[in-house]
């Protein structure tokens, strides 16, 4: 049974304000609350030893050699490690997983293995080994084969140059696209990669026999076309409350007019689109926060509640972490930063961290299961939960704290790459380490002032009250 069910956004690098590339994913989950970690695993040589998945007893002889990689694993392990995403040290990212759902005539004939690769491994079994997100692909593609997929799942990969994204539908049958430089996309639970050029094998990459597959078993439902959507995915009224009306919503906001047509239950708006103008971190931010903004759909707005109630958003009380994962365009070992926001993300602020990094901070990697306010999870959920409470009161100082905490955290990024120049090697990556503490304290500090800001102010909101006469 699936518990995860994300949004991912996509930019190449044409396309992004500063030339950099972009994947990003809200985790969503089944439970209100799924305490994550924020940690980075050290390099490995010379082990010998074998992955076995707590959730589906998947094994996996591991390579000798790994290279570091940040991660946001589950704090609960019993289910898989959930690792998520993160950086390696070659400053390759990777996101997963989205949740993809095939059509049954496809899984007829390639169903699923149960013991086979499922999102709670992917992160773990791919991130340490790859070198470029195009070997990413091809890694995942391979171990697939081996073991087959437990399910059906989107994955993002990043470098400096290329954002893929590989969608697995069946127990072994995948395609993958290399998202174009001057573009981006949007992916919601749906399959969504369409037209696959087989003659076109640098943006382009497939599971061995696909096309054998789809031919043998009579599969393709299109005249004169091979598309991936159509073949594997579903077109249901689920997905036409469930999926589509998030793709509406962000192809909405990048892309206004030539989106102005479409509607929330549209069932073929395309998945690669060009934006109407550069998109920088904070329109991906707004994105993964946003909860159809400044329409009727708006489940805290005004309205008719059948339309508030009407579709399911992109930022939800249930995601248990969101990330957003940058590449910058120079090589001076500051490149990947991975933003990470706990809580509601439209209520948090996104913090950012260095990838070239040995560790983070006590209040990222070590993680209670009651709430305090010592840990960055705890207080994003706890600042959330007052925000929404009160919202008409607080909405406006939660926005304040997160346009502060955007300007703020450009400038010590800009301020710590200028440091960074005159450092290389071991003393780079220690002066970032230091600099991702920095950062997680302050903004730690800012979110516990803003929480009991808020907590003050609402000491007057209590519906427990009545008019005081003066003279008693």
């Amino acid at each position: 049974m699936r518990n995860s069910a994300c949004t991912s956004i996509m930019v190449g690098k044409k396309a992004s304000m500063d030339g950099s590339t972009f994947i990003s994913r809200n985790e969503d989950r089944v439970k209100a609350i799924e305490p994550k970690k924020f940690l980075v695993h050290p390099a490995v040589t010379g082990r010998h030893e074998t992955y076995v998945s707590p959730y589906n007893k998947l094994t996996v002889p591991l390579p000798e050699n790994a290279m570091r990689y940040s991660a946001t694993p589950s704090l609960d392990q019993s289910a898989g490690p959930n690792e998520e995403d993160g950086f390696n040290e070659a400053n390759v990212g990777e996101s997963a997983t989205e949740s993809v759902y095939a059509n049954g005539r496809v899984l007829a004939y390639d169903p699923f293995v149960k013991n086979g690769l499922a999102e709670d491994s992917m992160t773990t079994l791919v991130l340490p080994y790859i070198h470029s997100a195009r070997e990413g692909v091809e890694y995942l593609g391979k171990l697939v084969a081996t073991y087959g997929a437990a399910e059906g799942n989107g994955v993002q990969f990043i470098d400096q140059n290329e954002v893929w994204y590989m969608e697995i539908a069946t127990g072994h049958q995948w395609v993958a696209v290399r998202i174009p430089d001057d573009c981006y996309a949007v992916a919601p639970n749906q399959i969504m990669i369409e037209k696959v050029d087989f003659k076109d094998p640098d943006n382009y990459m497939w599971s061995d026999g696909i096309r054998d597959f789809v031919t043998e078993h009579d599969l393709n439902p299109d005249l004169d076309q091979w598309n991936f959507r159509h073949i594997f995915g579903t077109s249901t009224k689920l997905d036409r409350h469930y999926n589509t009306p998030r793709v509406w919503f962000a192809q909405r906001y990048l892309s206004p007019t030539s989106a102005a047509n479409q509607h929330p239950e549209d069932s073929d708006m395309p998945f690669i689109r060009k934006a109407e103008r550069k998109i920088s971190v904070e329109d991906i931010e707004y994105l993964l926060g946003s909860h159809f903004n400044e329409t009727k759909y708006n489940p805290v707005g005004e309205g008719d509640p059948d339309d508030m109630r009407r579709y399911r958003s992109i930022g939800l009380c249930r995601t248990a972490q969101s990330h957003i994962l940058q590449v910058r365009p120079h090589d001076t070992g500051t490149q990947a930063i991975l933003w990470i926001a706990f809580g509601i993300p439209g209520f948090s602020a996104y913090v950012p961290f260095f990838g070239n990094a040995t560790d983070t901070d006590d209040s990222y990697s070590k993680l209670p299961k009651k709430m305090d306010f010592d840990h960055a999870f705890w207080l994003d959920e706890a600042l959330a939960e007052i925000v929404e409470s009160h919202l008409g009161e607080f909405y406006n100082d939660d926005q304040d704290f997160i346009k502060e905490m955007h300007s703020w955290t450009r400038r010590k990024i800009h301020e710590a790459d200028v440091v960074a120049t005159q450092k290389s090697g071991q003393d780079l990556t220690d002066y970032l380490t230091s600099q991702n503490h920095e950062i997680a304290q302050y903004c730690n500090n800012k979110t516990r002032e803003l929480i009991f800001k808020l907590l003050t102010k609402g000491t007057e909101l209590s519906k427990i009250n009545y008019k005081m006469d003066p003279n008693l």
